[in-house]
């Protein structure tokens, strides 16, 4: 239909998210955990075409609940107009074992941050 397709806008939301875990994570952190998405939520409100440009942000908005974190990504078009906007639920798991892992403050805490504060 001549814009990007909902599983693009997917795909990026989840590459946003690996490569803030992979430059801003602990590296012992980053050892011993790895995240698993059990839920996406994406707002549409906009949507670019072929050659227009996106600029996408992310960050933690909340504490973590037991082994569950939510992420928050916001992708403005050239304009400045928020037209995506996505809440996703990782689950943290142990690397080793495959099991749930809580979430503690330390592990987070590089990511606390909200665009708009």
């Amino acid at each position: 239909m001549g814009h990007v397709n909902n599983a693009v806008w997917v795909q990026w939301v989840q590459d946003m998210a690996t490569a803030h875990w992979d430059a801003v994570a602990d590296p012992a952190h980053a050892a011993e955990f790895v995240w698993l998405v059990i839920r996406h939520e994406i707002d549409y409100r906009g949507n670019i075409g072929q050659g227009e440009t996106v600029t996408g942000e992310t960050w933690i908005p909340d504490e973590a609940k037991g082994a569950k974190s939510l992420r928050r990504v916001d992708f403005r078009n050239a304009d400045g107009k928020i037209i995506v906007s996505a809440a996703t639920t990782w689950a943290m798991l142990h690397r080793e074992t495959g099991r749930l892992a809580r979430v503690r403050p330390e592990v987070l805490a590089p990511f606390r941050s909200d665009p708009g504060e």
